[in-house]
């Protein structure tokens, strides 16, 4: 593959409620700093480069980004970055925000947000990214309680004209069910990669079959989560990656694309390189055969 000349174009696209997407979008969360997500004392990256990543990426075709306030390093904030890099921001540009975790300035993590707080923290995303309406907003989840009080303030920020469309993020399906009761949902960011479980597929289809987006996070990294990809791949994984003259998370990223139309995905780094290769991925297509022999080694035994 010559990933230099692949856009997000030809991983094709999906429509956010009333906006189309490329499959093949950008996460932010590695852009503010080296290594590990959220690590205190993490080095912060050079701005120019990350600026210039962000541009990269938009001048590939990718028109779906995917952020929050909360990533942030000493030094950087991906929003801010993301501001700098792309105000005024083209006509076609998606950019997803999450709310309910918070950072303090240290970077220590604070209790989830109650419904009280969220306006000022869907603020704190308007003014970091210089808009006046967030395109997405994604209810970020821990636990298993109701979600019914927090889903309907941001709701009223729909209704407000502060947010355009509601998404939910590492939610189990009864939140979905809930959600669904109090607003229309464009997306689910849930954990999903090669090895998801049989539970985590049924899901994945579940959105499908309800024309909702699903968005996997840490495709790549897997049980690395913020570190990154801790190990290396499985024989698997290596001979499709051979077959095709691509690296392992190329494969990783492809294979999520083909779980189903509605599948977006975010595949994160501040690396031009990575970037093109990302954004490749979405131009790989595997063959059953291929597919069936990922699943291989994490299907259960008969």
């Amino acid at each position: 593959m010559t990933s230099q000349t692949i856009t997000a174009a030809a991983s094709g696209t999906w429509k956010l409620g009333d906006r189309t997407v490329n499959r093949i979008g950008f996460g932010a969360m590695r852009l503010p700093q080296h290594g590990e997500a959220f690590a205190p004392g993490a080095v912060p990256r050079d701005r120019d480069q990350a600026i210039g990543v962000l541009r990269r990426a938009v001048e590939l075709g990718v028109n779906h980004i995917d952020t929050a306030a909360f990533y942030f390093s000493s030094l950087r904030s991906a929003n801010e970055l993301i501001n700098q890099a792309l105000a005024p921001y083209p006509d076609d540009l998606v950019i997803a925000t999450k709310v309910g975790p918070g950072r303090d300035p240290a970077g220590d993590w604070l209790p989830h947000a109650g419904p009280g707080q969220l306006r000022a923290q869907v603020e704190e995303n308007l003014r970091q990214l210089g808009r006046d309406h967030l395109d997405v907003v994604n209810l970020r989840v821990v636990g298993t309680d109701s979600i019914a009080e927090r889903f309907g303030a941001l709701a009223e920020l729909r209704e407000a004209g502060l947010i355009r469309h509601l998404g939910l993020s590492n939610i189990r399906p009864h939140h979905l069910d809930e959600a669904l009761t109090v607003a229309p949902v464009v997306c689910v960011q849930n954990m999903h990669g090669i090895g998801a479980s049989p539970e985590q597929e049924e899901f994945l289809r579940l959105c499908g079959e309800r024309d909702i987006a699903f968005v996997p996070f840490y495709s790549i990294a897997g049980n690395g989560r913020t570190v990154g990809a801790r190990s290396e791949d499985g024989p698997e994984v290596r001979a499709v990656a051979r077959a095709h003259g691509v690296s392992g998370a190329q494969v990783r990223v492809a294979w999520t694309l083909h779980r189903g139309p509605h599948v977006l995905a975010i595949p994160g780094t501040g690396d031009p390189g990575h970037l093109a290769q990302n954004v490749a991925a979405g131009a790989l297509r595997l063959t059953r055969e291929e597919l069936t022999a990922l699943d291989a080694p994490h299907r259960p035994e008969a």
